[in-house]
């Protein structure tokens, strides 16, 4: 399950470095909210077992923004995403942020105008392009690389497998760069993250699609990465 939150943010602008480093926290207080003990879970160790997070979130998107040097831009229309391909995470989310009418990114105070389910799309042929609005990271020898490098589309079919244990999916899987934009740089409680956004075919059995579709691509992405459009 994934859904669409709009919102209106109070203040014209935010900082590069709070447009990530908020999204963790945010994601896990809706949880808390619903399901302590899942919070919790999340929080210190994982899920089931493992140290992955099953949720995705995106950092606010915000359309009309009126552009300023060295900041990211906000306006009274803006949009972010959450989902997760587990149903009970993804029900504590989606009754924690229905429960709102405000919410805290940082500095901004965003008002919440509504809440959209979202529609997954058809995988049953067993490919899919994916597109993020969000970089993806991926890392390589303990460092971040992007798409261009030889050991990205490796090391993001090992990421895929390692998500499809734990959902108890088939892991079998192919992925294909076919485009990606330019590096960035974000920093997240200040530590450093690196990637790229970019357009990826992916070859897999459709239950696993569908969960990365709801959960997003790479590392990190309960912190707002990879997420899918």
């Amino acid at each position: 399950m994934r859904f669409r939150v709009d919102l209106a943010a109070d203040r014209p602008s935010l900082q590069w470095d709070d447009v990530f480093t908020p999204a963790r926290a945010l994601a896990y207080d809706l949880i808390r909210g619903q399901d302590p003990e899942l919070a919790e879970e999340l929080h210190e160790r994982g899920y089931g077992g493992s140290s992955l997070r099953p949720l995705g979130i995106s950092a606010p998107e915000f359309r009309g923004a009126h552009k300023s040097r060295g900041v990211y831009a906000t306006s009274a229309d803006g949009s972010l995403w959450l989902g997760s391909p587990v149903p009970r995470v993804a029900s504590a989310l989606l009754a924690g942020i229905a429960g709102r009418q405000t919410i805290r990114w940082a500095s901004l105070r965003l008002t919440l105008r509504g809440v959209q389910l979202e529609t997954t799309p058809d995988h049953r042929a067993g490919e899919a392009v994916f597109s993020t609005r969000t970089p993806i990271l991926v890392k390589w020898e303990d460092r971040y690389i992007h798409p261009d490098h030889p050991h990205f589309t490796e090391r993001l079919s090992h990421n895929l497998r390692h998500k499809a244990d734990l959902l108890g999916l088939p892991a079998d899987n192919d992925v294909e760069v076919i485009s990606s934009g330019p590096p960035r740089r974000f920093v997240v409680q200040r530590a450093p993250r690196h990637g790229s956004t970019a357009e990826v075919r992916i070859r897999a059995d459709s239950s696993l699609l569908d969960a990365v579709y709801d959960w997003g691509l790479g590392l990190g992405t309960n912190q707002g990465f990879g997420w899918i459009r």
